[in-house]
């Protein structure tokens, strides 16, 4: 039996096109959002570990897990507000605001720990539930609604704290506890480094094997189609500024701990640092795209890039360069991927 030309012309047009080896690399990105991350810092501990061996010592790795400790609290937060399609500007302020009036409030014994710590973490939520109803309710953008609420937080806490610090000495023990570091092998591992891994696997599973977390990525992905399929849409995006104020109250405990007091001036980067890590750990700026482990793959790049480069004695403002690059190259590699053809 033979194939006339038309049958074969036809045959080809519905056959599978066989894939490009560039190609086959976007699908896998596209499937899987946090090789590239991981990519990335295997060649960074390689490369610092070869310019400078004493990287890869365990006091050097040690110091980097406490130091990226905060911004990869922060940087959950982030995520969940990115997985909407939004973003968050004020995250550095509410941490400050949250972290001030549990510091002042427990200032000289005035109030126990455990009271404290649930203060700042009660500001981290109703400063989310602003957030999320002036997102929800008012239907302002999330990039207005936190930029102004970036200043509205920072300014409460600078007038409230009158510029002053709140030193560990003034503070309850369990204030401080998240500071503690014990040995883990030849590392030495912070309390807040154990919280902060708690937080990513019970953030993370949330994500990833549950309804909630389901909607979250559905809504980031395509609004109005999550509204057809029946999610309540407002719900979901109140549901994430809420967790994520949460989230930030904590990260101020963590602050407080690793900074040894709480100071008004803390983290001012934390905005930027947190962005950085999340768009660095493979989660799309436009939602619906990312996941957890690629954000904590992205706080460890950034802390061993200026780890490393700091080792090596490279100028600091290199080292901003060099981060600033890697957010470039991110967000070229995520419209890449985007751009992906079934």
């Amino acid at each position: 039996m033979t194939t006339t030309p038309a049958a074969a012309t036809a045959v080809e047009q519905f056959a599978p096109r066989r894939r490009r080896p560039l190609e086959r690399l976007q699908h896998i990105l596209h499937a899987h959002p946090s090789i590239s991350p991981l990519l990335v810092l295997i060649l960074a501990f390689v490369v610092f570990s070869a310019v400078t061996p004493r990287f890869a010592s365990p006091n050097s790795l040690s110091l980097v897990l406490q130091q990226v400790a905060v911004v990869g609290a922060l940087a959950v937060g982030q995520t969940l507000v990115i997985l909407t399609a939004g973003i968050d500007l004020s995250v550095g302020a509410v941490t400050i605001l949250a972290m001030m009036l549990a510091a002042k409030v427990a200032e000289g014994q005035s109030l126990p720990g455990i009271l404290a710590v649930a203060l700042g973490i009660g500001v981290g939520l109703l400063a989310g539930l602003i957030n999320g109803a002036l997102v929800t309710r008012v239907g302002l953008p999330p990039f207005i609604v936190t930029l102004g609420t970036l200043s509205v937080f920072g300014a409460i806490a600078l007038l409230y704290t009158k510029g002053q610090s709140v030193q560990a000495v003034d503070l309850p023990d369990l204030l401080n506890w998240t500071g503690e570091t014990f040995p883990v092998g030849e590392f030495r591992i912070s309390v807040g480094v154990v919280l902060v891994a708690v937080l990513y696997l019970l953030v993370g599973y949330a994500l990833a094997n549950t309804a909630w977390g389901r909607h979250v990525y559905a809504v980031g992905d395509d609004k109005e189609a999550a509204r057809l399929a029946g999610i309540r849409v407002d719900r979901v995006l109140l549901s994430v500024y809420l967790t994520a104020g949460a989230v930030y109250g904590l990260a101020a405990w963590i602050l407080i701990g690793r900074a040894g007091a709480a100071s008004p001036n803390a983290i001012t980067d934390a905005n930027l640092e947190s962005i950085t890590a999340v768009v660095i750990g493979g989660t799309s700026l436009f939602g619906g795209r990312g996941v957890l482990v690629g954000t904590l793959l992205g706080a460890l790049i950034v802390g061993s890039f200026r780890s490393g480069l700091s080792l090596a004695g490279v100028d600091d403002q290199y080292r901003v360069l060099a981060v600033g690059l890697l957010v470039l190259l991110a967000v070229a590699v995520d419209q890449w991927i985007r751009k992906v053809k079934s």
